[in-house]
């Protein structure tokens, strides 16, 4: 098998055969001609159902995460709806991370739980309370956010596929803060791999996707049904534009990795800085962990701010290069805060975020700048 940075370039992006172009092109078609009734073309019959381009970018996600099987979907929620659509019926039950993107609690929580799904929000870092945490014959699946969003736990994959699968359950590893540039789930022993293509595969703030990766053939088969079944395909635009976003992801990351390293070791210890939360701090709980089954530490982190939520409040609108938005993951620098943005759809519950906390996502732009940005809107906290 090539390096991942070559798959990352050529895997499902052979060049067009017709013309010779390099890039493959966007099949911007609702429907595609058949040459007698059932005779396809390469198998292609309504944009729903499959697109050379969506194909494309399937086969190369697949590539990434070292799975057999990937599909692409309208956006990450839609992802893991079917998933969960798939592997989950009314009397179910799941156990989660208690620092879960507030969306993935949601659509659980909200959407399935009516449905009859029912959840645990548990802390993932201690394999026996996962273990008291699981009901034998009912749970069905274990879901793992690693790092979490927002306050970066780390979750010792390995362990806790080996525990999932001694209680039969299907484990699913949440990769989109890591992507597969920098930790490989499948390879660890999950079951599944989902993700928000949105956010570093696209890597460029321009896209709307999500994915799910995996390698059994039957579950594929199912999740495949529903793709085509209920719709929610990504687009060829969106497609395409996460293509082209990937062909750089791994040079992205090892950037995204140095800049929020750099920074987060500027932080620790300024006076208005409460905690730092990144694992590629030596301090952090989950440090060890994470440098074993990632190789890179990420561009993403939380500060919790010494003078409590109005400081935390007063940052979050006081930057200029990081910018005040939600998501994550594109080249520019974004600064949120979760308890009224992200995790609004937490607030009040055991999941909600501190709201002294405020989530970086660094990007690529010059650290010395991202620094210096930092350090004027913390000097401004007390004016």
């Amino acid at each position: 098998m090539t390096g991942f940075d070559t798959r990352a370039i050529h895997a499902g992006q052979e060049f067009d055969p017709t013309t010779g172009a390099v890039i493959l092109p966007i099949y911007q078609t609702s429907t595609f001609v058949q040459d007698r009734i059932g005779g396809l073309r390469g198998g292609y019959e309504y944009n729903r159902s499959g697109n050379p381009t969506r194909t494309s970018l399937q086969t190369l996600i697949a590539s990434l995460e070292g799975g057999r099987h990937a599909f692409s979907f309208a956006s990450g929620l839609a992802a893991e709806d079917t998933l969960l659509r798939t592997a989950l019926r009314p009397g179910d039950h799941m156990v989660l991370g208690n620092d879960v993107y507030g969306g993935t609690h949601r659509l659980i929580d909200q959407v399935h739980g009516p449905w009859g799904v029912e959840v645990t929000a548990t802390e993932l870092s201690d394999p026996d309370v996962v273990r008291a945490a699981i009901r034998p014959g009912t749970t069905k699946i274990l879901w793992v956010e690693t790092p979490s969003n927002p306050l970066m736990k780390i979750t010792d994959i390995a362990t806790l596929a080996e525990l999932g699968h001694d209680a039969g359950l299907l484990v699913v590893v949440d990769n989109t803060f890591a992507s597969p540039a920098l930790q490989q789930p499948l390879a660890l022993g999950a079951d599944v791999v989902v993700h928000s293509t949105t956010k570093y595969l696209g890597g460029h703030s321009d896209v709307l996707g999500g994915a799910v990766v995996l390698n059994d053939d039957a579950l594929a088969e199912q999740i495949g049904f529903l793709q085509l079944a209920v719709g929610a395909v990504s687009s060829p635009m969106d497609a395409w534009l996460t293509v082209r976003g990937i062909k750089t992801l791994a040079v992205r990351m090892r950037r995204h990795s140095e800049n929020a390293q750099a920074i987060a070791e500027h932080l620790v210890g300024l006076p208005a800085i409460e905690r730092v939360y990144y694992p590629g701090l030596p301090q952090h709980p989950g440090h060890d962990i994470a440098a074993r089954q990632m190789s890179g530490f990420g561009g993403m982190m939380a500060l919790a701010l010494a003078h409590g939520p109005a400081a935390a409040r007063r940052l979050a609108e006081g930057t200029h290069l990081f910018q005040l938005a939600e998501s994550l993951g594109g080249v520019e620098s974004l600064i949120a805060y979760p308890a009224e943005m992200t995790h609004a759809s937490v607030r009040g519950t055991p999941l909600a975020v501190p709201e002294n906390v405020v989530r970086l996502s660094v990007g690529i732009e010059d650290v010395i700048d991202l620094i210096a940005d930092l350090d004027d809107a913390l000097g401004h906290l007390t004016d």
